[in-house]
């Protein structure tokens, strides 16, 4: 659980000696599964869902037993290094406060607040585990602090997801010393007053770092490459902030590492090298440099929520609501690579025998994300186009699509297209309806029928053939999505479920189709191998 929900810090505790480990990990993951529950969970289920994790969590605390796998770890944890289970339970409380309460925090003190209770509380129970030297008190204090400098970093890697959602995780009192509004956000453009703002943030973050970083000495020696090496990652983190100032409100941050990291010189035994070396080589291809070339338009199948979704005890429902969380990142990932055409496979016309309710929540869901991300769209010059039926979708939808289409129609950044109610026999089927039509009306001369005469009575004419065409979760097959667009893709099978598709296999899958040499059926070059 905690490898898949972050990387980078399950990577920094594999660096603890092997009978600290586990006891970090399970902390981890409880803080990972109690923040996937509030962020990914739909609105209407979330309460009634992380209200029952709180509740079970504080029974099994208090029975010192539990069935669940991620708690009954927490549970063992707790009793083995004899931790306060007041911190959980505040940390519990902070997390019920996000999830109940709009995000709005008026001065640097109120977002304090809200960093010690997510972030500061699992640092602060890590403490104990990290073991202070001579029990000084100020450790877990110190380290309380470096839990909340943890949290504001990781509020800077989450901007392109927040912001757009409406959450500003910021102190109002500093938007409105420097004349800004939280729409000043979330528009794209840079100017001396946002950047100003997001380097008054740094330093607030920086100054919570030195203080919670005084806590590395403090613990065991055995501890101290640990704390060292998250502190160090936080710091790169903070300069990037830093250099890119504004623009890291609206585009992902990207750290420009090697593609080969040498393993740290740490005294880790050779099984935990070998795990930090493949870690590591993961984390570098995250942040790799840019492929030579670049597809148009990428295609994209988004397979596996409900699986994804069943394999955490979830409602199908959670599984679509992380799907289309993580849409987001991806389309950000596109326009850093300079992909000019992205289209996802949104809802199929053979979706529709499944189950009316999860159709309504799909519909739902698709409808809730259109409407919180359009001024994006807008402002970051992202053209949404609709490729499908329109005669079966609900028409309150329908016209909010088709308002979309207008208000971005001379965007030309990015043209994201969502495949809905789409099928590509379907649109091969009325595409010649549509042409005999004219045809026996005697509009169009069989001499016409061409292919680029034929693509004319498609659903988007204008739509470009598929370079490179993605399917995560395993299956390796094209459902039916752009079999004429995608006659002649490139097609790279993903093995992650899509929630956990994330945009460094996204690079990774147009860096495979760099290295592809396509023909289009001409004869390779002599100095090529034929494949």
């Amino acid at each position: 659980m905690h490898r898949k929900a972050h990387l980078a810090s399950y990577l920094g505790v594999e660096l603890l000696s092997a009978q600290k480990r586990p006891y970090l990990h399970a902390l981890c993951a409880f803080a990972a599964a109690t923040d996937q529950i509030v962020d990914t969970t739909r609105a209407a289920d979330a309460r009634r869902t992380f209200d029952a994790w709180r509740a079970r969590t504080m029974d099994d605390l208090n029975a010192s037993r539990s069935a669940h796998p991620v708690r009954r770890a927490l549970v063992h944890t707790v009793r083995m290094w004899d931790l306060d289970a007041a911190v959980i339970a505040e940390m519990l409380g902070a997390y019920d406060n996000d999830l109940r309460r709009p995000v709005s925090f008026a001065t640097f003190d109120d977002l304090r607040a809200f960093l010690r209770g997510v972030g500061g509380t699992v640092a602060a129970l890590a403490a104990p585990v990290l073991e202070p030297t001579d029990d000084d008190p100020a450790a877990a204090r110190l380290m309380s602090v470096l839990g909340e400098a943890f949290q504001m970093t990781d509020i800077f890697q989450d901007f392109t997801e927040d912001l757009p959602n409406g959450k500003c995780y910021l102190p109002q009192c500093d938007l409105e010393d420097m004349g800004l509004t939280q729409h000043d956000l979330t528009r794209g453009r840079r100017s001396p007053a946002l950047d100003a703002f997001i380097d008054r943030q740094a330093s607030r973050a920086d100054a919570l770092l030195a203080e919670g970083a005084e806590s590395v000495p403090l613990m065991h020696p055995s501890s101290q490459p640990f704390l060292q090496c998250a502190v160090t990652g936080m710091r790169t983190l903070l300069d990037e902030v830093r250099r890119r100032k504004s623009a890291v409100l609206w585009e992902r941050i990207r750290l420009q590492l090697p593609r080969t990291v040498p393993v740290p010189e740490l005294s880790v035994v050779p099984r935990q090298r070998g795990v930090l070396r493949r870690g590591l080589s993961r984390v570098a291809a995250r942040f790799a440099p840019l492929p030579a070339t670049v597809p148009r338009h990428v295609a994209v199948i988004m397979d596996g929520n409900r699986r994804w979704a069943v394999a955490r005890g979830l409602p199908p429902s959670a599984g679509h609501s992380a799907g289309e969380r993580n849409a987001w990142p991806l389309v950000d990932e596109a326009l850093v690579l300079g992909v000019s055409h992205l289209t996802l496979f949104a809802f199929s016309t053979e979706n529709w025998s499944r189950e009316a309710e999860e159709v309504a929540e799909l519909m739902e869901l698709l409808s809730d994300s259109v409407r919180r991300q359009l001024p994006g769209f807008v402002d970051r010059g992202i053209r949404v186009r609709w490729c499908g039926r329109r005669d079966r979708i609900a028409d309150s939808l329908r016209a909010q699509l088709e308002d979309a289409e207008r208000r971005t129609s001379a965007n030309n950044r990015l043209t994201m297209t969502f495949a809905l109610d789409y099928g590509g026999r379907t649109e091969i089927v009325d595409a010649a309806r549509r042409l005999a039509v004219e045809a026996t009306e005697g509009r169009v001369a069989l001499t016409e029928v061409t292919e680029d005469g034929f693509r004319r009575y498609l659903y988007e004419p204008d739509l470009p053939d598929v370079d490179l065409l993605i399917r995560t979760s395993g299956e390796q097959r094209i459902s039916n999505f752009l079999p004429w667009q995608a006659a002649y893709a490139e097609i790279v099978f993903a093995e992650a479920l899509w929630p956990d598709f994330d945009p460094a296999q996204f690079r990774q899958a147009v860096a495979e189709y760099a290295r592809r040499d396509r023909r289009f059926g001409a004869q390779a070059k002599a100095d090529q191998v034929v494949r």
